[in-house]
């Protein structure tokens, strides 16, 4: 396929934004998604105040859909605890749930869906199973997962993957967890803890690679081990049946920013900056990428590439490095105690921090 319209490598929050975005003025976009049946991405499940309100702007009721209403976040390490209320009221929502109705706005919006799986990228071109796809811009909203061409750096020795197990809905869970997200600090990662729509408990974790090998390379034995020698983790995971599904993600590089592109490639989402997922923002960047991108490209067209993403990563660079370096106390053993102990002692230090990872 050849065309000067512009071609959106990924259905996710990203792709979506911009789809809608340039169909809305008349761009006539191509949403190219490798699958056809939306599924449930690993990251995600927690939206801030920031993202709904970015939602809502686009017409996109979150209540519509079941969003699980968050007014509390509880912090958790090495016997210490404590809570502090959200700047403003956050969500739980699936991906499953945010990608199927962020998909059906799209196409309502104008813009085309294909399905194909984008094999390889180049100046112009993207190469997918089904056929090639050419176009002066290309908007590369993959999510975590790379493709081949445009690879983002793996810098750390011990690099960051990222494991989800939802636990279906069980009265005793649902009300340990209403209103409240809850992050659980580890030594080398930590556990975010959301319901979402349908009552599930959604735990995704951010840990270093070293552990999963410490538990022979088991992310159900990792878990548990994580349960064992953390008492309200393991109180949490009590409910996790020993069938249920872990779905992990290899080397995320956590802090990484995108501030140049190729000629014509507008980098969305985590192809554009990937913010440690405790900071609960991730979906905000997402959004926010694809409506600058579509933005620089209704007045530059291809040629507005390289601006948005220099635009993108100044705006990228104060939330990043924000959540980057709680991240980096939280999952230190000397550190992350005294961390949630402040925390409990000045609520206010969280509020503000959880207003500075905002972007």
């Amino acid at each position: 396929m050849t065309g000067s319209a512009p071609l959106i490598l990924g259905a996710g929050p990203a792709g979506c934004m911009a789809a809608i975005q340039l169909a809305r003025a008349g761009a006539s976009p191509t949403l190219i998604d490798r699958d056809a049946v939306v599924g449930d991405a690993l990251c995600g499940g927690f939206l801030s105040w920031r993202s709904a309100a970015q939602l809502q702007e686009i017409g996109l009721d979150l209540g519509t859909i079941g969003a699980h209403r968050v007014n509390q976040l509880a912090l958790y390490a090495g016997g210490v605890e404590a809570h502090a209320r959200l700047p403003e009221t956050g969500f739980g929502l699936s991906r499953y749930a945010l990608d199927t109705a962020m998909r059906a706005l799209a196409a309502a919006s104008g813009a085309q869906l294909e399905i194909d799986r984008i094999r390889s990228l180049a100046p112009g071109k993207a190469e997918g199973e089904r056929q090639e796809w050419r176009s002066k811009s290309i908007f590369l909203a993959a999510g975590k997962h790379d493709v081949r061409g445009q690879p983002r750096p793996r810098q750390s020795d011990d690099p960051a993957l990222g494991l989800r197990i939802r636990i279906p809905a069980q009265p005793g869970l649902t009300q340990l967890l209403d209103g409240t997200i809850e992050l659980h600090l580890f030594p080398k990662g930590y556990a975010g803890i959301v319901v979402q729509e349908d009552g599930s408990a959604n735990i995704c974790l951010a840990l270093r690679k070293s552990q999963l090998a410490e538990a022979g390379g088991n992310p159900r034995a990792l878990l548990d081990r994580m349960a064992d020698e953390h008492p309200k983790f393991g109180q949490r995971m009590a409910y996790a049946a020993p069938g249920l599904t872990v779905d992990s993600i290899g080397a995320v590089p956590y802090g990484w920013i995108a501030r140049e592109t190729m000629p014509g490639l507008f980098r969305l989402g985590d192809q554009a900056a990937v913010i440690p997922s405790l900071a609960g923002e991730g979906m905000s960047i997402a959004l926010t990428s694809g409506a600058l991108a579509a933005r620089y490209w209704l007045v530059g067209g291809a040629d507005g590439a390289g601006k948005y993403q220099r635009a993108m990563a100044r705006a990228a660079w104060r939330p990043v490095s924000v959540a980057k370096l709680i991240w980096e106390t939280a999952e230190s053993p000397r550190f992350n105690s005294q961390l949630v102990r402040l925390a409990g002692l000045a609520p206010w230090l969280t509020n503000l921090a959880m207003r500075a990872s905002r972007i």
